[in-house]
């Protein structure tokens, strides 16, 4: 990059480490001196590359109970971004799931959207956050508010110069719903973080997820009670309580896990439950980098990182897919898994989770950047 290009990097909020924060780390480690513009900012919460450097926060920040109700505060979001002043840097790098991509730069400045999909809780998850189970007061003022929503969100959608997608699933969502297009860069998954178990797995299933709905963890509590095999369920959420009530003698939840924890339970599994529909999903390339295969629901980014049983003649598998969300559907994937367990390489399954290995995604997304700003 040319030396003394000042950069602003802008994130939705920071409030723990997910996906979305692991590739703000490079681009954390891209630009050392860039200052991060967030709508909300729990310190402590997120790694300490980005804990370190100049963060301003919006009047978000200053709301009642903002840390862990931040998104009651969802129709306030655009106005708090733009009150973000932009006007002395040279390239604006967002990182959006929500409102971040509609950083407004200055003129004759360059914007970067690395866009992990347009606003989730006005398109394809309204139903997860504001259908049958929200509070009855949110379902009654959403419907005005997110058609508010989305008219800004396709309004602003102009605002990046560039466009960069997760994955070719998010690719046509942004080409459906903001009409444009964009270029897909896959996330990184940290393969160093995961190593192959000396010893054979152990004889569990393992769901590592967050506990909402749309995760659809009770498909896999409810397949593994009904098949009687045992299942560790990693995560916390809303939905711990219920899952708990669904879950048979068999299923364990161990709440909240370590990275550390996660990748041994990662290493030791039988395989990995995915029954989520995923923007990209980096829950398999994890499991993957550990030498253990995925049993995912096949739609959505899973299907461009774990190799189905199909795609043998092609490449090794790393997976076996279920075409429905349904208890029946994963619960046959699990038979027909436990049939070709034999098939599934630690080796191979590890290649293909280096194929999206963090160095390679900080090349690529460096490659990127210096092509939009003509260095």
């Amino acid at each position: 990059m040319t030396p003394g290009l000042r950069v602003a990097l802008v994130h939705d909020w920071l409030t723990g480490v997910r996906g979305g924060e692991r590739c703000l780390e490079v681009f954390c480690e891209l630009f050392p001196r860039a200052d991060l513009f967030t709508l909300l900012h729990v310190p402590g919460s997120v790694s300490p590359i980005i804990e370190r450097r100049r963060i301003v926060t919006s009047f978000v920040q200053r709301l009642p109970g903002a840390a862990e109700r931040y998104r009651y505060y969802l129709p306030f979001f655009p106005a708090a971004l733009r009150a973000f002043d932009l006007s002395s840097y040279d390239l604006v790098v967002s990182t959006s799931h929500a409102v971040a991509k509609a950083a407004r730069q200055r003129h004759g400045a360059t914007h970067v959207c690395y866009c992990f999909t347009p606003m989730r809780y006005v398109w394809d998850l309204y139903g997860d956050y504001f259908g049958a189970r929200a509070p009855l007061g949110a379902r009654l003022v959403m419907p005005p508010i997110a058609a508010a929503l989305r008219r800004w969100d396709r309004r602003t959608s102009t605002r990046p110069d560039r466009v960069a997608a997760i994955s070719r699933f998010v690719a046509e969502r942004i080409r459906r719903v903001w009409s444009r297009d964009a270029d897909v860069i896959y996330p990184p998954v940290d393969v160093a973080r995961y190593a192959i178990a000396d010893e054979g797995p152990a004889d569990y299933y393992l769901v590592v997820s967050a506990l909402v709905p749309y995760k659809r963890v009770d498909l896999a509590v409810a397949a593994a009670t009904r098949m009687r095999r045992r299942l560790l369920v990693v995560g916390t959420g809303p939905e711990a309580r219920r899952l708990a009530a669904l879950a048979g003698p068999t299923v364990e939840m161990l709440g909240w896990r370590s990275d550390g924890e996660i990748a041994g339970l990662y290493a030791r599994c039988r395989a990995v439950l995915f029954p989520s529909l995923e923007d990209f999903g980096i829950v398999p390339l994890e499991a993957m980098a550990a030498g253990r295969p995925v049993i995912a629901y096949g739609a959505g980014g899973a299907t461009e990182t774990v190799i189905g049983l199909d795609r043998a003649g092609e490449a090794p598998p790393t997976g076996v897919f279920f075409a429905e969300q349904t208890v029946d559907a994963l619960a046959g994937a699990m038979t027909t898994f436990e049939a070709n367990a034999h098939r599934f390489e630690p080796k191979a399954l590890r290649a293909r989770a280096e194929a999206f290995d963090r160095p390679l995604f900080r090349d690529r997304i460096a490659a990127y950047l210096g092509g939009a700003v003509g260095c």
